[in-house]
Parts: C-alpha cells; structure tokens; sequence
C-alpha cells in the first residue's frame, strides 16, 4: 500500500491518478444529484462514495511516515467533513445543509498537485498556471455548492447547480446581469465573500497566464525560485545553475 501511494513504479502512478479520476467522479456525483429528487438509490451511491473516501483515508493516514501530522492539513479535515456528509443519512431538508460540505471534497486535490509534480512533466512545465486554475476552480465551485444549499429552497431563481453556477460566475467577474440576486442578510454575504475573494482568484489567473513563463528551480547560492527558461547564470547572484531542460533543448 505505501508502494502504491509513495512509490514511482508504474503501477504506483496509474494508482494515484485513478485517485484523482475518482475525486472528479465524486464532485460530478454530487452537481449531477443536485438536479434530481432524492432517491433510494441516491442514498446507496452516497454510502458507496463515503465508503471509499472513507478507505483512501484511511490508507492514506497507514502509510503516512508522520500520521499525527496529516491531521495538520487542513485537506485532511475537509476529507473527514466529506466522509460524514456522505455516510449520514440525509433526509428531507432539515439535513440539506450537509451537502454543502461534500464540496470540501475539492480541497483534498491539494494533495494531489504534489504527486502531479513528481509524475508528470507537463504539470511541472504549467504548475503555476494549473495551481491557479485550481484554486479559482476549488473557490468556484464550494462557493456554488453554498449558494445551492443556502437559497434553493426560499429563492426561486436558484432551482438548481446551474443556477447557483451562474450567479456565482457573474459575481465572480462583476458582471452582475441582475436576473439572479440572493435574498436575505445571508445572501448578500454570500454575495461580498464571491466578489472579493472570488476577483482576487480570477486575476491571479489572468497574471499567470499572460507573464512570461519562467522555470522553477532553487538557486543553490541564493535560492532565487524562478528563472528564465534557458537561463544559465542566476539573475540575482551570478551563480551558474544546471536546470534540467527534460530533453526539450
């Protein structure tokens, strides 16, 4: 088990990316849901989910060299959140709130960006701007999970994901159309919170997309991160660096 989740075989990768397959299963388990009545089976698929989240865990915390560090991570919580989201029964509305925490679920591929960097080439050649995607998009779509189970049920313009996607896109980027708006003290808030964290993320994006695109390797005099591609010497120092170009020069 530790071979598989620490291990660079080739098992060990098509492991952890099938991981990854399953967190992007649960999240469209969970927008897919949204659009249709609570059924039995819906309940049996969430037992399902939560089971399995419930065994990665736990194999995660197994093999972990410092167990009692992982509970440090805020991933880690998030995941312990998830997991009890979708093994308590929900029923009716009272309980509805509980699925606003299954999109805490988003937060453990953080965990993830650190095996993409030891597997994949391309992701360390992008790592900043896919960080960057994956930040606005973790922001998004917990915000639009918020939006969803906060005002569905009192707000007839938020029948539905899409509904809360949208508002949530159009106040992200303050376009503010107007056709959709959140009702009450609490939606407002919901609203402000969007709009100020959610322009930060957006322009973030746009910064990391638009500025050259420079390598990530430590100075081993200074240890100045970034540096032009085919840099030779360190900007800063003058120190003579050895990036590794994978093969491309």
């Amino acid at each position: 088990m530790r071979r598989l989740y620490h291990g660079s075989s080739v098992s060990a990768h098509r492991f952890r990316f099938a991981l990854l397959a399953f967190d992007i299963l649960t999240i469209l388990f969970i927008v897919g849901t949204s659009f249709i009545p609570r059924e039995p089976w819906i309940e049996w698929l969430d037992m399902i989910f939560g089971i399995v989240i419930l065994a990665d865990f736990c194999a995660r915390i197994w093999v972990s060299p410092h167990p009692v560090r992982e509970f440090a991570h805020p991933a880690t919580w998030a995941d312990m959140v998830a997991i009890f989201s979708f093994l308590a029964p929900i029923v009716g509305e009272g309980l509805g709130f509980l699925r606003i925490l299954r999109t805490l679920r988003l937060l453990h591929t953080y965990q993830l960006v650190a095996r993409l960097r030891a597997d994949s080439s391309f992701f360390r050649r992008n790592e900043e701007t896919i960080t960057a995607v994956i930040n606005l998009g973790v922001f998004l779509f917990i915000m639009t999970g918020v939006v969803y189970e906060t005002q569905h049920w009192r707000n007839p313009d938020i029948a539905n994901y899409v509904d809360a996607l949208y508002f949530t896109v159009t106040a992200l980027t303050t376009t503010g159309f107007g056709d959709i708006t959140l009702k009450g003290e609490l939606g407002r808030l919901i609203a402000v919170i969007i709009m100020i964290f959610g322009v930060t993320l957006f322009l973030r994006l746009l910064q990391t997309l638009l500025r050259p695109h420079k390598v990530r390797f430590a100075c081993p005099s200074c240890g100045l991160q970034r540096h032009e591609i085919d840099a030779v010497h360190c900007k800063a120092c003058g120190t003579r660096l050895n990036i590794p170009d994978e093969g491309r020069f």
